[in-house]
């Protein structure tokens, strides 16, 4: 959370318009911005400002604010992101207290600092996420600066006036890495506790603040569990050494004969393989092992017989194959039929529009049949050494006049060191057209699409990311099945045939969110099909 809020004062003080702090009509344009900022995120900041280099605000999302000078109080934390300084001033004193961040504008012109961007970020939500962390369990949670102050705690320690107090300093000193100890629970309580404490990590700009996090909990309540459960234990022990001599004779008698019911049934099937009647099930465990086995029996019987039927159902595939190739020879004829006649001067704008229909509907149909054939009799793979690099600017080019016509923008980010790869041409080209024109479908007119190679290990990474309304997280685990499709007009077949194709070559494909906001699909083919390094 304290890196998005980082994050968020590095990159707003970076945006063009606060390059108007040196502007005379700040306070209208800029404050508008710092207002519109607030109403998104005051579920975080409490306000928003911008400051000169003489300290005077200049703008703010509260008006009252204008024109008043800032104490420059020191830093108590300061990190740099991305190049852009940002300071934290110590969080006030008090319950639901403030932290203010002062990030540097610089101008874009000369590289000198023209003031500050200072956003007041709401302390009480790390308040919040610790008394979340620590529900239900018993437990309490602190935060130690590097000097061993209390800036963050649960609620029953902030109830104690502990916060912004070093009294817990010497808990941080006695951490050992990741054993958690047992000491006197004072001032925090009256009873020994466990203490477990780790430092920050995970961001490497935040190992430096010399934050730890210390959970807290009491040695009788965190033993409470262990004691139930040997007290369970124990009384179950005496309940079973009860019941044992009574029910073991009852017991042997029951099972004795419907397991052997059971194993005549079973012998029957493997010698004859027919069903035949199944013993009878009295209830009980036996009752539920024998209803259990017979149905998977049954299972297996019911197995056999559906692959019996999926072999006649390849037959009936491999037909459909067949007629497949013969309908688009007749397809292609009426397509270019339809096509003559919409050239005939002759024709009147009915029968034009119904050639027209004919036209878009044999087109759909063919590639309708493509789209089964592919799937249907994937050939393998004709390995050969391919630069992708060159292959991805190839079938970019091959789309440029339908890229040029939706005025859809192609960027490349090529970072992989050797794009040559052993791979299908031919198929991983089919591959890149299919996602680009699945892209180029989805947009708008004047969309984004970016093309970026990465080295993975021993895999080529290819990124394919778009602009689009994206995918539903619900739905990308669906998107390469067969006939699966959202779009208007689609067949469900392209996504399908590209997982089928880069299966082949060993490798994997993924969708997920881009940072475009659209829909990425990352795509990892090795780069030796021999397995060698």
């Amino acid at each position: 959370m304290m890196f998005e809020r980082l994050l968020n004062a590095a990159t707003w003080s970076r945006l063009e318009i606060m390059q108007e702090i040196r502007s005379d009509d700040a306070d209208q344009r800029l404050s508008r911005f710092l207002v519109d900022l607030h109403s998104g995120y005051k579920d975080f900041y409490i306000n928003f400002s911008s400051v000169n280099n003489e300290g005077r605000i200049v703008s703010s999302s509260d008006a009252a604010q204008l024109g008043l000078r800032v104490e420059n109080k020191p830093a108590w934390l300061d990190v740099s992101i991305s190049g852009t300084n940002v300071e934290l001033v110590s969080p006030t004193e008090e319950e639901g207290g403030a932290l203010l961040m002062r990030a540097s504008v610089t101008s874009s012109v000369t590289g000198k600092r023209l003031g500050h961007l200072l956003l007041t970020f709401d302390w009480s939500e790390v308040y919040d996420v610790l008394d979340q962390a620590a529900s239900g369990g018993g437990r309490t949670l602190a935060i130690l600066d590097r000097e061993g102050r209390l800036i963050a705690a649960t609620k029953d320690l902030r109830q104690r006036g502990l916060l912004f107090d070093d009294a817990l300093a010497d808990w941080r000193n006695l951490a050992t890495g990741k054993t958690p100890f047992v000491r006197a629970g004072a001032p925090a309580f009256d009873s020994e506790v466990i203490v477990g404490t780790a430092p920050s990590r995970g961001y490497e700009k935040f190992a430096g603040f010399g934050w730890t996090t210390v959970i807290i909990q009491p040695v009788d309540q965190a033993l409470k569990p262990v004691h139930r459960m040997a007290l369970f234990f124990l009384g179950l022990l005496v309940l079973v050494i009860l019941l044992t001599f009574p029910v073991a004779t009852r017991v042997s008698t029951i099972i004795a004969r419907p397991i052997t019911a059971l194993t005549r049934f079973a012998r029957g099937y493997m010698r004859n393989k027919i069903l035949q009647s199944p013993p009878s099930a009295k209830g009980g465990e036996v009752g539920e092992l024998t209803e259990s086995f017979v149905k998977m029996v049954r299972d297996i019987d019911q197995s056999q017989q559906n692959l019996l039927r999926a072999s006649k159902l390849a037959v009936v595939g491999e037909m459909a194959s067949v007629i497949a190739h013969e309908v688009r020879t007749p397809l292609g004829i009426l397509r270019s039929s339809a096509q003559m006649l919409q050239r005939e001067t002759g024709i009147s704008e009915e029968g034009r529009e119904l050639a027209g229909f004919i036209d878009s509907e044999t087109e759909r149909l063919n590639r309708l049949v493509s789209a089964m054939l592919d799937t249907a009799r994937p050939r393998a793979p004709s390995y050969g050494e391919v630069d992708l690099h060159a292959l991805i600017e190839q079938s970019v080019a091959m789309l440029g006049g339908q890229l040029q016509k939706k005025e859809v923008v192609v960027t490349r980010s090529f970072l992989a060191a050797n794009p040559v790869i052993e791979c299908d041409e031919e198929q991983i080209t089919q591959v890149l057209l299919n996602l680009l024109m699945n892209g180029l479908q989805i947009l708008d007119h004047g969309g984004h699409i970016e093309m970026a190679t990465r080295d993975d290990g021993q895999y080529f990474c290819i990124e394919i990311s778009d602009d689009g309304p994206g995918i539903d997280p619900q739905e990308r685990a669906k998107v390469f099945e067969a006939f699966f499709f959202r779009r208007e007009g689609g067949i469900g077949l392209g996504l399908a045939i590209v997982q089928q194709i880069v299966s082949s070559h060993g490798g994997d494909i993924e969708a997920i969110e881009s940072r475009l906001g659209g829909a990425l699909f990352r795509i990892r083919l090795p780069r030796n099909q021999s397995g060698e390094a």
